[in-house]
């Protein structure tokens, strides 16, 4: 399988990943991820700060001081009355009481309660009763509203009260976290369907006709901005008692200010500590509900509402895939720091993005997306990881085999440049040949493993010798090798360290067969040949090729060594390669000659030095000292 076909699997299971991921969650499933968005949904609400919130409401509040003053609660049905009554003489829009008025209590306090609530507009809390202590939505075929709250009946008040109000269920929608984050609109029975209690205020302070579209909900000719099951998300604009609050208090000691009430939406609500609903907010651990109920009610009046309706939750989807898929490619485009980088820096820009809209009043989730992004990411990078250790590995390992047939500049040029000498190459170079004498009459009489072994540290020696001197053998040549001076490019100093490359080759040689036991040493010489001058470097062979020069130099230096053999030397030097070495002795070695010698396969004769250690006296071989 070509990488090329693996990535686009990636990216294909990627999507899918991500589609499923959100459809799942869309679907009522994967409830883990609720809890994880209202956390996610806390934060950026803090990094949006404390908003000051369209001045349309107040907040009466049932609190521990009217409690104090009364010694009881609930408050007695007259007391709620004398409350109500003020609050109607001040003309406001309409009262909302978020109080459930179901229980009968003293007949002339519940008669002038009534009667008090005839005088104005009044909107009154129902609360609807569900199977369990969760709102649950189930499939049913009455189309659009199937996706409403499900509720077993809902609790009115007492018909008294109610024939002088409007009724909205007061319920909220709560996640995980305890948290309320939306706002039903409306909810259901099995045979009918009740508007909410932020729903009937708003429509009736702003008093415009509610219309109930398959798909959207109308105040007058305004969208009210529901998400997909006609929820109200709502977002807090800060800590309890941010939306104008008084205490009922005021009512019964006579201070209560004429312009807080005049002309606005008033919501008579509890806040005792003990009595009535309090939930965590991102500003507040404990919030009343009556301003969570309030918040709701300013939204759908102000219009302020952050949007999490049918568009954003496409995009949603559209984010839960491709911004997977966006992570992997670029991983998989480089796959170095370089790529990862690119990642991390499209994942911080999408978390801008993402709390840059939400403070701005879009409300695109947060939680699917990291869920769709998060786990295919991290299982690919994983697996880049593994396959990049394993590259290393086998190149490594590549590297290392490579190692014992180049030297380490062709190594470091092949691989800045892996077409080089793909065509030939003619410059000048110096060219070494070293080879074992009587080693093929020692194979003959010697066991095969320790043929081997002499064999091996032979090579060893020549290996080390000839990458000390920056050579590159270009070969080994049974029991002989040869070492090119001149790649990968030519140097000025080439014939200079194959000259001492050719010496240290003598000296470690000699001290090598020196080591051997006398029934080997005894039998093994060796010569050597060096010569500078024109070569043509080439690589040659198909599937497994080797580096290699050719040349007339080539063929001097390896018949050198003939000539070296033939005049009781070991070494033996051409005047070319003096020259070029600009070679004037050594106190530690002599140099003899010159000598001008015929060389087997050319026309003419070569000027021929011969060298040897000055503490060694010049003979001729005795031992066996033969041409293999």
């Amino acid at each position: 399988m070509t990488r090329r076909v693996q990535i686009l699997a990636a990216l294909a299971l990627t999507a899918l990943w991500g589609a499923g991921i959100y459809a799942a969650h869309a679907g009522g499933h994967l409830r883990f991820l609720d809890r994880l968005e209202a956390t996610l949904t806390d934060w950026r609400t803090q990094v949006r700060g404390v908003q000051r919130p369209p001045d349309l409401v107040t907040i009466v509040a049932i609190d521990d001081t009217v409690v104090k003053r009364g010694g009881s609660y609930p408050l007695p049905r007259a007391d709620l009355a004398r409350v109500v009554d003020t609050i109607v003489q001040f003309k406001p829009k309409v009262v909302a009481i978020d109080l459930l008025l179901v229980d009968r209590s003293a007949a002339i306090g519940d008669a002038t309660l009534a009667n008090t609530l005839a005088t104005g507009p009044m909107v009154l809390a129902a609360a609807a009763i569900f199977p369990s202590a969760s709102e649950t939505v189930e499939a049913s075929s009455q189309g659009p509203l199937a996706v409403l709250p499900q509720a077993e009946r809902f609790l009115l008040p007492l018909p008294a009260f109610a024939d002088h109000a409007e009724v909205g269920v007061v319920n909220v929608a709560t996640g995980q976290s305890g948290s309320p984050l939306s706002v039903p609109m409306l909810f259901r029975t099995h045979d009918k369907v009740e508007l909410s209690f932020p729903l009937r205020v708003a429509t009736r302070a702003l008093d415009k006709p509610l219309t109930i579209a398959p798909d959207r909900l109308m105040l007058g000719d305004r969208a009210v901005p529901t998400d997909t099951d006609f929820s109200l998300p709502i977002t807090y604009y800060g800590p309890r008692r941010t939306i104008r609050t008084v205490s009922a208090q005021s009512i019964f000691d006579g201070t209560l200010d004429r312009a807080a009430i005049e002309n606005r939406i008033v919501v008579i609500g509890a806040a005792v500590a003990g009595g009535g609903d309090f939930y965590p907010t991102p500003f507040d651990s404990l919030m009343p509900g009556v301003e969570v109920v309030s918040t709701a009610i300013t939204h759908l009046v102000a219009g302020d509402g952050i949007v999490r309706d049918r568009r954003v939750r496409i995009a949603d989807a559209v984010a839960a895939i491709l911004l997977p898929m966006l992570l992997v490619g670029l991983l998989a485009w480089r796959r170095s720091a370089l790529g990862i980088m690119a990642a991390a820096a499209v994942m911080i820009a999408w978390a801008g993005l993402n709390t840059f809209a939400f403070t701005h009043g879009v409300w695109l989730t947060a939680a699917t997306t990291l869920a769709a992004a998060v786990p295919p990411v991290a299982i690919f990078a994983g697996v880049q990881l593994w396959a990049g250790g394993r590259r290393t590995q086998y190149l490594t390992a590549k590297s290392r085999s490579l190692a014992r047939f180049q030297a380490p500049a062709v190594q470091e040029w092949l691989a800045r440049d892996p077409d080089f000498l793909s065509n030939p190459v003619r410059q000048n170079a110096a060219v070494v040949f070293i080879d074992l004498s009587g080693f093929t009459a020692l194979s003959e009489r010697t066991d095969p493993d320790s043929i081997q072994e002499i064999l091996k540290a032979f090579h060893a020696l020549i290996d080390k010798t000839a990458v000390d001197c920056g050579g590159t053998i270009t070969g080994f040549l049974g029991d002989g090798a040869m070492i090119l001076f001149g790649l990968p490019r030519a140097m000025p100093d080439d014939a200079a360290r194959a000259l001492k490359c050719s010496i240290d080759l003598h000296r470690g040689v000699e001290r090598w067969i020196a080591s051997l036991p006398s029934a080997i040493g005894d039998r093994l010489g060796f010569k050597i040949g060096a010569h500078f001058g024109e070569i043509v470097a080439s690589r040659l062979g198909e599937t497994h090729q080797h580096i290699t020069a050719t040349g007339d130099t080539v063929n001097v230096a390896s018949r050198l060594m003939e000539v070296a053999v033939q005049n009781g030397a070991r070494l033996a030097l051409s005047d070319t390669l003096l020259d070029a070495a600009d070679f004037h002795g050594a106190p530690d070695g002599v140099l003899s000659g010159p000598l001008l010698a015929q060389v087997r396969g050319r026309s003419g004769v070569v000027t021929v030095w011969f060298w040897r250690d000055q503490d060694r006296p010049r003979r001729v071989a005795a031992k066996a000292e033969v041409i293999d």
